[in-house]
């Protein structure tokens, strides 16, 4: 009796915790919490080898880990919240494995130019230049806590985009590259004030702006913008300059602005243009993120909320 009285506390102790997730978690063989990672959960990401094409145009191979790693301390600052570099963690592994899948340079599945794929900065690099240990410790946990996790939709891993910060408003996918994602969804961003640009205003005259739309610089520029349309996210999806139609992503091209988000105002020979955010906006908000986790929020929250309706899965 003693001995059955034993092994039944003993299987109390391990009853699985049921977590009430704001989105299906799918776990793996060796899935467990962070704070008490498996052999099997912390080899996933170390396991994995990819090719990235270096700045220098040399061709690099390195654990996924360590490209993780590297991804993050370049691309989101590393004194965040733990939560956000979480969050940061899976879109780069995401973003990085359906590279994999289909490389976008030769042999190379990614490059390190942020304009291109993502940016990269080896942690030496980054403490050479001034960061401490301790943020690349911070950094370097974020990606064994999400070890080998990893965003889908349907069963087929989501195109991870993100950005630094939506003025207020994420954007759909439609209204930037003109194909409707169903996980790319415009939502709320609030709490991105702090961001170092957030707001941005440039001033043109008349014959800058004229030239660099390829329209005529004749009358009032006060008269000039018409007709102007908004997209689900904010940003601007039509507006007439002088009678000629642009999209916002047009503008933004044209005219070198910092997002789609923007307002015109002119006064005399000055038009100023002042833009909300920064980026595509399409995805995650880097600084939304930072946002949502200083209010408590943990990165599978992040996650649900910047991409609708996809599955984090584990170790797959």
């Amino acid at each position: 009796m003693k001995k059955e009285l034993l092994l039944s506390f003993l299987a109390g102790l391990v009853l699985p915790v049921v977590l009430a997730l704001t989105f299906q978690r799918t776990p793996a063989v060796g899935d467990v919490e962070s704070d008490t990672l498996s052999p099997t959960r912390a080899t996933v990401d170390e396991t994995e080898r990819l090719t990235v094409l270096a700045k220098s145009g040399n061709l690099r191979q390195m654990p996924l880990s360590e490209y993780l790693v590297g991804v993050v301390l370049a691309e989101m600052p590393a004194d965040f919240d733990s939560e956000a570099l979480k969050a940061q963690a899976v879109v780069a592994r995401t973003y990085t494995r359906k590279r994999m899948e289909k490389g976008k340079h030769g042999e190379a599945a990614v490059c390190m130019d942020p304009g291109c794929c993502q940016g990269w900065r080896s942690p030496e690099s980054y403490l050479e230049e001034g960061g401490r240990q301790a943020s690349v410790d911070k950094v370097r946990r974020a990606v064994e806590d999400t070890d080998g996790a990893v965003l889908c939709y349907d069963g087929t891993l989501i195109d991870a985009t993100y950005f630094s910060c939506s003025g207020g408003s994420t954007e759909d996918a439609v209204a930037v590259w003109g194909q409707d994602v169903p996980y790319l969804q415009a939502v709320e961003s609030p709490g991105e004030e702090a961001a170092p640009r957030y707001s941005d205003s440039v001033t043109f005259t008349p014959s800058e702006l004229a030239q660099r739309l390829g329209i005529e610089n004749r009358g009032d520029p006060s008269g000039w913008f018409s007709g102007i349309t908004y997209t689900e996210g904010g940003g601007v999806e039509t507006l007439s300059v002088r009678g000629k139609s642009f999209t916002g992503t047009q503008l933004r091209s044209k005219l070198g602005l910092r997002s789609t988000a923007f307002t015109v105002e002119v006064q005399g020979n000055h038009i100023t243009i002042t833009t909300r955010g920064f980026g595509h906006r399409v995805g995650m908000s880097q600084y939304g993120a930072q946002a949502m986790a200083e209010r408590g929020c943990g990165f599978e929250e992040i996650l649900s909320h910047y991409y609708t309706g996809a599955e984090l899965v584990w170790g797959a």
